[in-house]
């Protein structure tokens, strides 16, 4: 976790996963590096705001891998789930809601399905690709903590790849353009 400016009420804070994706975001707005995965997201995000530090609002800005085949390009999720959790069964144990699907927003837009899960394989893909469009490691994470501390949250992902074989190829070739591109939309939507 590394915080790289001072979180204020008045300005976002960029929530960033890896360095890389952050490459090219200017220093007008703090940005937290996490580091890879939910429980990463998680922690660091909740650190920051249990210092009582809280921001306009919390943007999320990654790479996301393509299930579908055409998903190209810059996108705010409209929905975001967690694949890697067995929310039907749990509830069904326990009686209880854990991990269900979150809606951020009433703009069209993808589903994003996050996961600790790099996914790498045609299988993995395929299986994705009937419940979301695209897939992370961190953006769930990131809307509930954001949710739970009573922040707006946003998700904007980057097509870096198409999800399956070669995707860990296909991410480090990418993830430099990607970056510009994200600090482009940063400096076109955020103020």
């Amino acid at each position: 976790m590394r915080l790289i400016g001072t979180v204020s009420p008045d300005r976002p804070l960029l929530v960033v996963a890896v360095r890389e994706e952050a490459a090219h975001l200017d220093e007008r707005l703090p940005v937290l590096l996490t580091g890879i995965g939910k429980i990463n997201a998680t922690a660091a995000l909740a650190t920051v705001l249990a210092r009582g530090e809280r921001p306009s609002e919390i943007v999320n800005l990654g790479t996301a891998g393509a299930l579908k085949s055409g998903w190209a390009g810059t996108h705010e999720i409209a929905r975001v789930l967690q694949h890697d959790i067995d929310t039907p069964a749990l509830e069904a144990l326990t009686g209880r809601s854990y991990g269900a699907p979150l809606t951020l927003g009433s703009a069209p837009g993808p589903v994003l399905a996050t996961g600790d899960l790099f996914v790498s394989d045609e299988e993995a893909r395929a299986r994705l690709a009937r419940s979301a469009d695209l897939v992370d490691m961190e953006g769930y994470a990131v809307a509930v903590v954001a949710r739970r501390a009573e922040l707006p949250v946003r998700l904007v992902k980057h097509v870096s790849d198409e999800a399956g074989e070669g995707a860990g190829n296909s991410w480090r070739d990418a993830v430099d353009g990607c970056a510009k591109i994200l600090a482009e939309w940063v400096a076109e939507h955020l103020h």
